[in-house]
């Protein structure tokens, strides 16, 4: 749908106050209608023995299983690092206008690096950063690339854009520098298991040199410390598992609605949690205890955004820690096992770095991706996941099997040559799609104890921006007065005063996205969401505005909705001193999907307010 087009925004009364003008269409391409139904695609990666991108194949020397069933492709592509990627243009917007369309290319691959900080200590980040820096001096134009952080939320530090200097100085600024994890027992060094075993050892030692008469309560004491040092160490494991798991979830929301293949490399210290859950198990989803729906859904994200993970370990090649010069001084307890503690404590290191290398392999191999662990070269570790996933086929094909019933289904490629090697995912899950049920789960241990809530993570300030529901957002200040009081229906911060400033949010939507569910009379039944919060210049939630519609839409009226846009106003106050950023989302209820978007207030302040002469058009329709 090309931005010059017009569309007559839908007046429906269930989604009152609505107008019915003229409104620009949503920038961007014409939205898909999903169904259960949907073409399976496959993204398969050949090398040759020397790992080298074996090129030219046809169709037939495919073969695709799926359960071990022969199924028919119907979709087959090729792509190269060599293709020169064509971005389509930037859709021309009034001013006032926000969308959360991005326009990539449509053609090749689309690479994120993910700096994690939330798993890695300080010095292992610092040398991603320079590893980083020295890939991108060399990095040639015409590659899109994004780069996020990951502290306890995700961070876009940098959406795709194909211009290195802009990526190099993002890298070497500010933003991406390295810090401090709170989650990890040595953030600044390796972290390791037992990591305050030191401390514990020297405890014990006291413990243990107590008079006779109170040997009991010494090692009742002893119990206590390795006991609270179990429980910190599984506590901190536990939050590390769902942070990363929640910003993952949001990453393949913001991926949602992008063409093509994605390549997610992954720099990390540790790996406390793998994307897709081990079909080998009998519950699948055991290793990620409570957290069971939103890890399903989150590999049914990843799955039908094409993503493909490169992790890279961030350690570089590994060494027992005991050995490394930062813990020369580190003296053992004379009665603390001596060599034999020291042979326990590298046994249980060891244990721990091949489960996280496992877990490594394990999503590389269920996505498409590869891993790479044990390499102090990160630089060429980032060349190799990049060239890897610029050389690759897209097969698609119609499953045969129609029953969605939410099993796992395996996929298996083979390709008609000799020698070859092949890289991608291994299966999904044929689910319906349906509200997430994990929207109500409970957040055992989290320190808020609130339900995940997709559309909560999705109005984060700083955080990427969903691209499940396109939409777009004309922002207008209300009047050129300012206010003592708040806007009705207003949540602002106890702490917020006066004077502020009325703004005008108005959402534009197209319907075809919505997933209202059918009724027993015909009509659908639609539920949806619409939020915009205030953030001050720190990140402070300072007040919102959130919404709840829903009711039926009769059936005659529905067919209608195909060619019209959904439009809806909300009204915001914000202080008139200081600086603020508004963001702004939407959520269909009925499959959970999300859209949101961020802009700073600045953009908007100096436009003509919506009841001064000569306003736009919206100003009729826009709520007084």
């Amino acid at each position: 749908m090309a931005g010059s087009l017009v569309r007559p925004i839908l007046c429906i009364s269930i989604f009152a106050p609505l107008c019915a003008i003229a409104q620009p269409a949503l920038p961007g391409p014409e939205p898909r209608i999903r169904t259960t139904t949907d073409l399976v695609v496959v993204d398969v990666t050949v090398n040759d023995s020397r790992q080298h991108p074996v090129r030219h194949l046809a169709p037939s020397d495919f073969t695709v299983l799926e359960d071990g069933h022969p199924q028919t492709v119907k979709i087959f592509e090729e792509h190269t690092a060599s293709e020169a990627a064509t971005s389509p243009p930037t859709p021309k917007v009034e001013p006032g206008t926000f969308t959360n369309y991005s326009p990539v290319p449509a053609n090749g691959a689309l690479d994120i690096l993910l700096f994690d900080k939330l798993n890695t200590p300080v010095t292992a980040q610092a040398d991603v950063r320079n590893q980083v820096l020295k890939f991108l001096k060399e990095a040639p134009p015409g590659r899109p690339i994004a780069i996020f952080s990951l502290t306890t939320e995700l961070k876009l530090l940098q959406g795709f854009t194909s211009d290195p200097e802009v990526l190099r100085a993002l890298v070497a600024g500010k933003k991406a520098n390295p810090g401090a994890s709170p989650l990890i027992n040595r953030p600044v060094d390796v972290d390791i298991p037992g990591a305050g075993e030191s401390a514990l050892a020297n405890a014990k030692e006291v413990l243990d040199n107590v008079p006779p008469a109170e040997k009991a309560t010494g090692a009742e004491v002893r119990a206590n410390l390795q006991q609270f040092e179990a429980e910190v160490t599984s506590f901190q494991l536990q939050l590390r598992a769902r942070y990363t798991l929640d910003a993952l979830n949001l990453l393949a929301r913001y991926l949602s609605n992008l063409p093509g293949r994605k390549n997610l490399i992954w720099f990390s210290g540790s790996f406390p949690i793998s994307i897709l859950p081990d079909p080998g198990l009998k519950d699948p989803f055991a290793v990620v205890a409570s957290a069971g729906d939103e890890f399903r859904e989150t590999a049914d994200l990843f799955v039908r955004s094409q993503v493909a993970v490169y992790p890279i370990d961030a350690r570089g090649l590994m060494v027992g820690p005991m050995m490394g010069a930062s813990n020369s001084s580190i003296t053992i307890p004379q009665n603390s096992g001596g060599i034999f503690a020291v042979t326990q404590n590298l046994d249980r290191i060891n244990q721990q770095t091949a489960g996280e290398h496992s877990t490594m392999e394990q999503m590389a191999r269920d996505t498409g991706g590869k891993a790479f662990e044990n390499k102090n070269d990160l630089k060429a570790a980032i060349e190799k996941a990049i060239e890897a996933g610029s050389n690759y086929y897209t097969v698609a094909y119609s499953p045969t099997n129609h029953d969605w019933n939410g099993r796992y289904r395996k996929i298996q490629v083979k390709v008609d040559r000799p020698g070859v090697t092949l890289a991608y995912r291994r299966g999904y899950y044929a689910d319906e799609l349906v509200e997430g049920k994990h929207q109500k789960e409970e957040r055992q241990g989290m320190p808020d104890g609130a339900p995940y809530s997709a559309i909560r993570a999705a109005m984060q300030w700083g955080a990427p921006d969903p691209t499940e529901i396109i939409f777009s957002a004309n922002v207008r200040p209300s009047t050129a007065d300012s206010e003592a009081a708040l806007s009705p229906g207003n949540q602002a911060d106890g702490k917020v005063s006066g004077p502020f400033r009325r703004y005008t949010v108005q959402f534009i939507i197209n319907p075809s996205q919505l997933g209202c569910v059918v009724m027993p009379d015909g009509s659908h039944h639609c539920t949806l969401e619409f939020r915009t919060f205030v953030y001050d210049a720190a990140g402070a939630l300072v007040n919102l505005q959130a919404n709840v519609l829903s009711g039926d839409i009769p059936a005659a009226k529905y067919a209608d909705l195909f060619h019209r846009s959904l439009g809806y106003f909300q009204q915001i106050s914000v202080p008139v001193k200081g600086e603020y950023f508004l963001r702004i989302g939407v959520r269909d209820s009925t499959n959970d999907r999300v859209g949101a978007l961020e802009l700073p207030v600045a953009a908007v302040a100096g436009l003509k307010p919506l009841d001064a002469p000569g306003a736009a058009p919206a100003a009729a329709a826009a709520p007084k």
